[in-house]
């Protein structure tokens, strides 16, 4: 049974079963071409023979894994390595295919390589997962053939392997490093000059204009016999909430991804930056009610336990809870925190509806509502109009832009700060709004 489960027949059999075809009915009108025939099925017999006699020789004659990392980032590339080994003493073509999850739906994934005799080789290929969850790979089967190439044999390893999708945790690394050796600005990250004097001592630089002269030091400038001026630190330890919208407005998909895991991610990288900052970062979630509520703190390894709440989470199809959002806040929250709620508003009557809850959050807090461009509408007033229903449809397009700009200047105006963003831009823009706001001195 495994003989016969293993044994796949290639193209070029079929294409040799067609010549021989064609060579008998030439032999109904010339009797040369039926010996010919004869001959030439007496020869492709015995190299099929041949053929799945040197597969079959050897019992292990290839041997294969899959290496994947034990847990894949969400939005993000994720190499894949698949390390093969020849044991034939002879060359050998492969044609490899890995049984991707279900939730990629790919279905032409087929790497085709080749190997001579005691040799190994690593083909990598890249995987970007657009849901978090758990993602379970089939088997890794690998179709060897010989340089007759009319038959090949199948072999199977690391099947049923299970591998759990987390939030952006390679784009959080990335903004880790890039904020520890101060070169966030690489990534689009704005250096914002700090406002006022801030409470601690951090080290003396030299004098760059825009610095404030109050600062200056002169005895290291006596020194040096160049102008120097102190530097000082953010304030410390401020509470850091990243608030997650689960209802249905955030279900919409871009370029594959949910607005729940666009907002999800940027929660994991900001929690991160506010802890390397020395603040304190928490979660809070809800939807038709509060979901998970993650007290802030800011050792080291409560990022683990941010990574953790952040995986679990799910949209859902019920309208979302501002009052019940504002109880839990005043209940949870002590202290003057910085609010980072993510959701999104697509109309102006939308907002109004939540606007007096808001109101109160942001009585007591710094409170940001970060929302989201419909980049999908942003293509749509770009393309000129050629005909009447076009027409139609970039005057509604707009009407729906110039909603979420009225949005802005509606929240600002009582008093809560605003971030419309892109989806694709949601990270670096909510960076850049805690930066500015740390440097403001308002956290």
């Amino acid at each position: 049974m495994y003989f016969m489960s293993s044994l796949y027949l290639n193209n070029r059999f079929f294409v040799a079963v067609g010549i021989l075809v064609f060579l008998c009915m030439l032999g109904f009108a010339y009797s040369i071409w039926f010996a010919i025939a004869q001959v030439a099925l007496l020869v492709f017999m015995v190299l099929v023979a041949v053929d799945i006699f040197m597969l079959y020789r050897y019992k292990k004659g290839i041997l294969g894994r899959r290496d994947t990392a034990e847990k894949l980032s969400n939005g993000d590339e994720n190499p894949v390595s698949i390390h093969l080994e020849n044991h034939y003493p002879f060359f050998v073509a492969l044609r490899v295919i890995d049984e991707l999850p279900v939730q990629l739906q790919i279905r032409n994934h087929d790497i085709r390589t080749s190997l001579p005799s005691n040799t190994a080789k690593t083909l990598t290929y890249q995987l970007h997962p657009v849901k978090r969850g758990e993602y379970s790979f089939g088997a890794l089967n690998v179709f060897v053939s010989t340089i007759f190439g009319f038959a090949g044999r199948r072999y199977r390893f690391d099947q049923d392997k299970m591998v759990p999708v987390y939030p952006s945790y390679l784009q959080m690394r990335q903004f880790e490093l890039m904020a520890i050796s101060n070169r966030l600005t690489e990534l689009g990250i704005k250096k914002i000059r700090k406002i006022g004097q801030n409470r601690e001592f951090e080290q003396v630089k030299e004098y760059v204009s825009g610095d404030d002269i109050r600062t200056v030091n002169w005895k290291a400038t006596a020194r040096r016999n160049n102008l120097m001026v102190n530097h000082y630190q953010d304030e410390k330890s401020q509470a850091v909430y990243s608030v997650i919208d689960k209802g249905r407005v955030m279900k919409m998909p871009f370029e594959g991804m949910s607005l729940l895991d666009y907002a999800i991610n940027a929660s994991l990288v900001i929690s991160n930056i506010a802890i390397i900052k020395e603040d304190k970062a928490g979660i809070i979630t809800f939807s038709n009610k509060v979901g998970t509520i993650l007290p802030a703190s800011k050792v080291h390894s409560h990022m683990r336990s941010v990574l953790e709440t952040l995986y679990n989470q799910k949209t859902g199809f019920k309208e979302s809870n501002f009052d019940s959002l504002y109880i839990q806040i005043k209940r949870h929250v002590k202290g003057r925190s910085l609010i980072l709620l993510y959701t999104n508003f697509e109309t102006l009557a939308a907002l109004e509806r939540q606007l007096p809850y808001l109101q109160r959050i942001a009585y007591n807090h710094v409170l940001v509502i970060i929302f989201f461009e419909n980049t999908e509408l942003k293509d749509l007033l770009e393309k000129p109009a050629t005909n009447t229903e076009e027409i139609y449809l970039k005057t509604i397009a707009e009407k729906f832009a110039f909603e979420k700009k009225q949005i802005v200047k509606e929240l600002t105006r009582h008093g809560i700060h605003a971030v419309l963003t892109t989806p694709k831009n949601l990270t670096i823009n909510t960076i850049n709004k805690y930066l500015e706001l740390k440097a403001r001195g308002m956290i």
